[in-house]
């Protein structure tokens, strides 16, 4: 009889919910010597550098279960820590996914999360390799660390730029924060009249970029491909107003953002637009696009003269630290940038 007993997170216990969505797992990568299993991940790098992330997602703060699919939710938790490998020129090998999860969840909940995490390591090629679970009384809480690998030479740093570099993106900007204030919005119309249903229709682009964001590996092998190292490099995951000031604080620079050069896609623009906020904002404060944000020498510049469906959009250019870090205007005004971007600190 206890054997047909149905399972619940509560019958399983910690080991066994470990055991039970990690037993399907297949390792991909020759550097992963042992994964789940033991009382420790073994990796083997050899001659290679190993970089090592991570990110805490906290239920209320990050992300919101009211309109978060709970896949997309375990998706985007992998794709915001692959991204920071990315950003340093390396490629993700590993990850480590710890949860802390309240009574009230159930287990097909903890399921399609882990079906999101695990859907996210098959397209970048990544192996789980280990974790903790617990119980939490707040809440939801994913805590996930990526591990890659890079030759040494390969290594990016923030601290690269160089006067008259140019400053690149690796994609449009603002749509992800778009998509937030939908969700947002709608949210608040739903809790103020529950028979209302959300309208969400029209609206694809934006929530894709808010709900199920994707790391640029795609980027990273293309650089390769025409043979451009970045100068500096580091991922959007605070606006990109934050991030140039990261590089040029880190590289002693300042620099020149052009806002005619922003690439900013027409359907954030529209909805931008719907709710009275200029679309600039979103894309230098909003955060979460998970583009790269990375600078070139001018000599690099026109090995990007090739046929390639990835779009790399030059918004600007490094300048001595004694010039400042500024925001061209479309009116040709020179704006201070400051760094407004998403911060927890409240």
């Amino acid at each position: 009889m206890s054997e047909n007993k149905e399972k619940t997170l509560e019958s399983l216990g910690e080991f066994g919910l470990i055991e039970h969505l990690t037993n399907s797992i297949e390792i991909k990568n020759g550097s992963t010597i042992k994964g789940v299993g033991d009382d420790a991940a073994v990796l083997d790098y050899k001659d290679k550098q190993t970089i090592v992330t991570t990110d805490l997602l906290l239920q209320g703060i990050h992300f919101d279960l009211v309109y978060t699919p709970i896949v997309h939710l375990g998706y985007k938790a992998v794709m915001v820590n692959l991204s920071d490998v990315y950003a340093m020129n390396a490629t993700p090998k590993q990850i480590t996914v710890s949860i802390g999860v309240s009574s009230k969840v159930s287990l097909p909940i903890v399921e399609q999360l882990y079906d999101g995490i695990k859907l996210a390591c098959n397209k970048h090629n990544v192996d789980l390799i280990g974790g903790d679970t617990s119980t939490s009384l707040t809440g939801l809480t994913i805590s996930i660390t990526a591990i890659g690998e890079a030759n040494k030479e390969d290594i990016v740093y923030r601290s690269g730029a160089k006067p008259n570099d140019l400053i690149c993106v690796s994609g449009d900007l603002g749509a992800a924060y778009m998509g937030l204030q939908l969700l947002e919005r709608e949210k608040r119309v739903h809790q103020g009249n529950t028979e209302i249903q959300p309208d969400l229709s029209g609206y694809d682009y934006i929530l894709e970029r808010q709900l199920k964001p994707e790391a640029r590996k795609d980027v990273i092998e293309f650089l390769k491909t025409i043979g451009v190292k970045p100068t500096a490099m580091i991922d959007i995951s605070d606006g990109l107003s934050s991030e140039i000031m990261h590089i040029c604080k880190q590289s002693n620079t300042g620099c020149r953002i052009y806002e005619n050069k922003i690439p900013i896609d027409h359907a954030t623009s529209l909805f931008a637009e719907e709710i009275n906020m200029n679309p600039t904002v979103a894309a230098l404060n909003g955060g979460e696009d998970y583009e790269l944000l990375f600078t070139i020498s001018i000599e690099d510049y026109a090995k990007f003269n090739q046929e390639t469906d990835i779009k790399i959009y030059t918004i600007g250019h490094i300048t001595d630290e004694s010039k400042g870090q500024y925001l061209v205007t479309n009116g040709d005004e020179e704006v201070e940038l400051q760094a407004q971007g998403w911060n927890a600190v409240q």
